[in-house]
């Protein structure tokens, strides 16, 4: 399987219509795609502006095919008009020699995964209520595989025992040394309890020596002074609210 995640900011005043698009033209696309097996559209927790497209194919070969298709072109185009524009400007002359100030459009972040490993084979359901965590630990590169295996033996057994968790996948980026794990829940309040509860501490302690030299030093920072320390190799979690997706 393979995954890829499309980040997008959009205008506030945009968010629903945004939405409605998605559901009414880039679904039935993406499921009328080679390969497309479930699209998603996720909306940040902290960030309401900050969306994904998410979609899951059944190798990486079709992914890349939609990618360069006019179809992918055709989305990205429809998409432009709700897309919020960066604190950029461009400088450019017009035709009767004046200044004029234009923004400079964000354009969306592609990131491309490989699913090494998943928890569930059923397809996701449509339900607005779904609740999704992106888990992006700093592991060493000589590590990862190691990571991967202890992730399969140690965390995808443990994540189906917990409460309201559907689905759980590491991915792997396939341009750079880094791994993902994604989980999606019945509902937000089930997500927050697995963190509140302290079995996700308890997971990450299974897994944190593969972490990055730098999250080391943090560790024994923490315990030499007995106090929290923040440094760049801080292990990221955002979660998400599912407001639009269908499988295929």
């Amino acid at each position: 399987m393979f995954m890829r995640l499309v980040h997008r900011k959009i205008k506030p005043e945009s968010l629903s219509a945004y939405r409605a698009m998605y559901e009414k033209k880039f679904i039935p696309a993406l499921q009328q795609t080679l390969g497309c097996q479930y699209a998603g559209l996720i909306q940040s927790s902290r960030h309401a502006d900050e969306c994904i497209s998410m979609t899951l194919w059944d190798e990486k070969e079709n992914a890349e095919t939609y990618e360069k298709s006019g179809v992918f072109a055709e989305i990205l185009q429809d998409a432009a008009p709700y897309l919020a524009d960066s604190s950029e400007w461009r400088v450019q002359l017009s035709d009767d020699l004046t200044v004029q100030y234009q923004p400079v459009p964000v354009e969306p972040v592609v990131q491309a995964y490989r699913v090494a490993t998943i928890a569930s084979s059923q397809n996701i359901p449509q339900n607005s209520s779904l609740y999704l965590r992106i888990v992006s630990p700093n592991v060493h590169p000589g590590k990862i595989e190691e990571f991967k295996q202890l992730y399969n033996v140690e965390i995808l057994p443990a994540l189906r025992t917990v409460k309201g968790c559907l689905f759980a996948f590491l991915t792997e980026n396939i341009k750079e040394d880094q791994v993902i794990s994604v989980t999606i829940w019945q509902s937000k309040q089930d997500a927050d309890a697995y963190e509140q509860t302290g079995v996700f501490s308890q997971l990450v302690k299974k897994v944190e020596h593969t972490f990055s030299e730098v999250y080391q030093w943090k560790m024994q920072l923490e315990k030499e002074s007995g106090g929290k320390a923040v440094t760049s190799g801080e292990m990221k979690v955002e979660g998400y609210s599912m407001v639009a997706g269908k499988s295929f």
